[in-house]
């Protein structure tokens, strides 16, 4: 190898060197600044007109896109649950709102992001301050999300102390019971069932149970 081959390949072989530390920095400055940005994320909630959440994030992410605000807005959310309801031994499902009147919005904020969130239809102020909105606890928010997302059902049935119900699954089924008590918050009765000619209060979850 001549002493200029040897010179060109080692001219190669830092250009490549170059090239790579080149790459890691680049890199390196996109984690950084990602940390940087992750660290000034914050959950925010805004009070919206009653009945008008679904429509606010609707409305809300329509004008993140068209005002290129998806670096500083990230999440819009409305946290719901699914209600069972049983009338008539017919069930039917819908969505309810675990905070109605409020959409959290996950994002970085400043002058222009206030002004997206604050503006759009629907929208009646941040909570906290006028000029300064306060963010919720993180961990609040993780609570939050995940009641939403699980896939717990709260289920609603049509009945009231003295209703007859026949018991449908479990140790008693197909035995009639007589309502005593109705804890709708807790989807349970407490009911008298008679055993061997004996009334036996037992305590039963609504899913087992149906309306005669």
């Amino acid at each position: 190898m001549t002493k200029r081959e040897k010179t060109m390949e080692e001219e190669l072989n830092e250009d490549k060197l170059a090239e790579q530390e080149a790459m890691e920095a680049e890199a390196k400055a996109q984690e950084e600044a990602k940390k940087a940005k992750d660290n000034q994320k914050r959950w925010y909630i805004v009070q919206t007109y009653s009945g008008h959440e679904n429509k606010v994030k609707v409305n809300l992410e329509k004008r993140i896109e068209y005002m290129n605000m998806g670096e500083k807005i990230f999440r819009v959310e409305v946290p719901q649950k699914t209600v069972t309801q049983i009338k008539g031994n017919k069930k039917q499902e819908r969505e309810e709102k675990i905070f109605p009147g409020y959409v959290f919005v996950e994002m970085i904020m400043d002058e222009d992001s206030w002004y997206v969130v604050r503006h759009t239809a629907g929208v009646t102020k941040f909570t906290g301050s006028a000029k300064r909105p306060i963010p919720a606890k993180e961990s609040e928010i993780k609570k939050i999300i995940h009641r939403s997302t699980s896939q717990t059902q709260k289920v609603e049935l049509d009945v009231k102390p003295g209703d007859k119900v026949r018991i449908i699954s479990g140790p008693f089924s197909d035995f009639i019971a007589d309502i005593i008590e109705v804890y709708p918050d807790k989807a349970k009765i407490r009911a008298n069932v008679s055993i061997f000619g004996r009334e036996t209060p037992v305590e039963l979850e609504y899913s087992k149970i149906s309306k005669i």
